[in-house]
């Protein structure tokens, strides 16, 4: 892919920015240009460097090596707040400031205006009042900034930020947690910004909200420039290979028809479960959904499509606040994943170390746990079943060492998730909810838990499996959910799920005309 050249001189010049923890590269050689008036959008996948290159250049973490120029000055803060007052401020998804305190309070901390060593507080709600009617936000400046929307709390964070004279304001995922009307608030304010002259990089995960409000596109990966284009040079299918590191043509080769998975039972098979208009505003929009015996559903879609908040939704770990569910032809109620085990759900989520196995715990206490969870806490489950359900799965998915009493968090990657798998399979649900098994696991690993996620659906089970690996997922996947900004906007099914479909429905209508 060609790069566009920048002209002019640069707000904001990162050359050659270097940093590794512990000798592994987390970023190499970055450059990123932004100019005044520029709304950036910064992107890439999970690992890509994003999170690294903020905080290298705002000094929350020492580079190793490279350039970073403000102006044409360089510059080199060791912290956050030196960085602010040199002139570049961020605002991170969770808003960094005191919600107990009042509006007036945040905006001005630690520049309180005084008379006489004291406060004045009646002043300070006054310049607070006048100062974010200039972000079109008319609001009590003496109440507790915890009493108004995250939207709201966005704003009061950037206005706090450009008060204290940003020049370049770095934008943290900040419509994460938003609705679709907070958005466009959001994005009025950034125009607005951006006609001051301010730069702003905005880091996000949502492809329509980059083609809807910025001038240029920086894509990062694996700790590298991918390149940087003009926003209306870039189609969306060239942005999402550029992302994914694949050409289409490169993508769809060896993956053919041939090579997929048709599970044994019968793809028609009998409704598990069927979830109608399900969703949970500002998480996931709502959705349809069905789920049967022996069927693998695949969820797929760029980090931050919504996958995992579906798998969520789909466990009760989230509460839906729209549409209903039946599962084996009742209408219920998930309100807690509890709810779902009872019904015989199982889900593997995809932070294994922190959501998923309890470290200090053996083998044998991390395999037992969603089926005690089941039981409840008085009919505990006699010892001499919990060796022989150890046993039973260590051998059954050869985890190593074979061994149930040796702590789980001494085990590889890959035997953790197989144990992560046990717990589920002990419970012998009817639904397994995968989210990314095959991540961040050595290969032998990997082709293991394919064959038994193949084998699973050939025993009747149904499954659901969030995977970015696209070539991975047609493989074993009878239809495919692609999902892009937390709705989901197409599915394949049968012949029809192969890569170049998944990245044609991830890229949208501009798909067809880059193809």
């Amino acid at each position: 892919m060609s790069v566009s050249q920048d002209h002019g001189t640069p707000l904001l010049a990162v050359r050659g920015l270097t940093k590794s923890f512990a000798g592994f590269p987390a970023l190499v050689g970055v450059d990123l240009t932004l100019k005044a008036g520029e709304i950036h959008a910064l992107l890439g996948e999970n690992g890509a460097g994003k999170s690294t290159l903020i905080k290298t250049v705002t000094g929350i973490v020492a580079r190793d090596a490279g350039t970073v120029t403000l102006d044409g000055t360089p510059i080199a803060p060791r912290s956050g707040e030196a960085a602010q007052e040199s002139g570049i401020a961020t605002v991170y998804q969770e808003v960094n400031l005191l919600p107990n305190l009042s509006v007036a309070q945040n905006l001005f901390l630690g520049r309180e205006p005084t008379r006489f060593g004291f406060v004045r507080h009646g002043e300070m709600r006054r310049r607070a009042a006048a100062l974010l009617a200039e972000f079109g936000l008319a609001i009590e400046t003496g109440a507790p900034l915890g009493d108004y929307s995250v939207a709201v709390q966005h704003l009061v964070a950037i206005a706090r930020a450009v008060d204290l004279s940003a020049r370049v304001l770095i934008l943290d995922e900040p419509t994460a947690s938003l609705d679709a009307h907070e958005v466009e608030i959001l994005f009025r304010v950034m125009r607005r910004l951006a006609a001051r002259g301010l730069g702003i990089v905005f880091v996000t995960h949502f492809l329509d909200q980059v083609y809807a409000v910025t001038d240029r596109i920086t894509v990062l990966r694996n700790g590298r420039l991918v390149g940087s284009w003009a926003t209306d040079e870039l189609p969306r299918l060239k942005l999402i290979e550029a992302m994914l590191g694949r050409e289409l043509s490169e993508a769809t080769a060896g993956t053919g028809q041939a090579d997929r998975h048709r599970p044994g039972g019968d793809a028609e098979g009998s409704e598990v479960a069927h979830y109608e208009r399900y969703g949970k505003p500002g998480y996931v929009a709502p959705f349809d959904l069905t789920l049967k015996r022996g069927e693998v559903v695949g969820l797929a879609g760029l980090l931050g499509s919504g996958r995992t908040e579906t798998a969520r939704l789909l466990f009760g770990a989230e509460v839906a606040q729209t549409g209903q569910v039946q599962i084996d032809g009742a209408p219920v109620r998930l309100r807690s994943p509890r709810d779902a085990i009872r019904h015989r759900f199982g889900y593997c989520p995809e932070e294994r170390k922190t959501e998923g196995i309890i470290t200090e715990l053996s083998v044998r206490e991390n395999i037992i746990l969603a089926l005690q969870a089941r039981r409840g806490p008085f009919r505990p489950i006699p010892r001499r079943e919990q060796d022989a359900l150890a046993r039973r799965y260590i051998a059954m998915l050869d985890i190593r060492p074979p061994d149930p009493e040796r702590p789980i968090g001494l085990l590889s990657g890959g035997n953790q998730q197989k144990a992560l798998l046990a717990r589920w399979l002990a419970t012998e649900p009817q639904v397994l909810i995968l989210d990314e098994p095959t991540r961040g696991i050595d290969v032998g690993a990997h082709a293991e838990i394919i064959r038994l996620i193949r084998r699973l659906c050939d025993d009747g089970l149904a499954l659901v499996v969030i995977s970015s690996e696209l070539e991975e997922i047609v493989t074993y996947a009878d239809r495919v959910v692609v999902m892009r900004d937390r709705a989901q906007i197409a599915t394949l099914e049968g012949d029809a799920v192969d890569v170049t479909a998944i990245l044609k429905a991830i890229a949208g209508d501009e798909a067809a005309e880059a193809a």
